[in-house]
């Protein structure tokens, strides 16, 4: 038990450690990231249409800004965290980032592309689970997607391929909510996750 709160408590400080307060909302992305997205994205298969690529990625980038704008954001993740479980902040926890950030990028109705939902860590008491949402090419697997993740870097977008996070090991929504137990918020539209 012992282990376990130590480890607890060195994950903690590790987090939170050289995530240091802004002085104000974070940057939006620069037109070099977006367009690494962009490629990123029209790599995923040569079935992927470019303009859907390029459209994707600046609303991407451009959404998670509006979002950290909209959720207030000023400071780390675990930070603004505690502040929305205490009624402070309006919104910001991971799995707004990851329903807003996919019905925005649903919205767009693409053709050649496909949103999900993702949880890691889902089934431990020690981590905290984390969601997010994964672009994909149009019918492939949520593990041969990009993670878009907003709220791990507090408002400035992350991406990477979902096998080579280099922090999380991804699992689709509705099998850990199935697992656990709490299918009923997929199923009713709601999500606790």
């Amino acid at each position: 038990m012992f282990h376990r709160f130590l480890l607890l408590f060195a994950l903690l400080l590790g987090l939170t450690a050289c995530a240091l307060p802004r002085n104000g909302p974070p940057p939006p992305g620069t037109e070099a990231e977006i367009a690494a997205l962009a490629r990123a994205i029209k790599e995923l298969s040569p079935a992927v249409d470019r303009e859907e690529a390029a459209r994707a990625a600046r609303i991407a980038y451009r959404y998670t800004h509006e979002l950290a704008l909209a959720y207030q954001i000023t400071d780390p993740p675990l930070i603004h965290n505690a502040k929305v479980n205490s009624g402070r902040k309006p919104r910001g926890l991971c799995w707004h980032w990851a329903e807003d950030l996919e019905k925005r990028l649903k919205a767009e109705g693409f053709a050649t592309l496909d949103l999900h939902r993702a949880i890691a860590n889902g089934d431990t008491r020690l981590l905290i689970d984390h969601s997010t949402a994964i672009i994909s090419a149009a019918g492939a697997p949520m593990e041969a997607g990009l993670v878009l993740d907003p709220w791990r870097k507090g408002g400035v977008l992350f991406w990477s391929p979902v096998l080579s996070d280099p922090r999380y090991t991804w699992e689709p929504r509705e099998e850990v909510l199935r697992r656990n137990g709490r299918i009923r918020y997929v199923q009713a539209g709601m999500d606790d996750s």
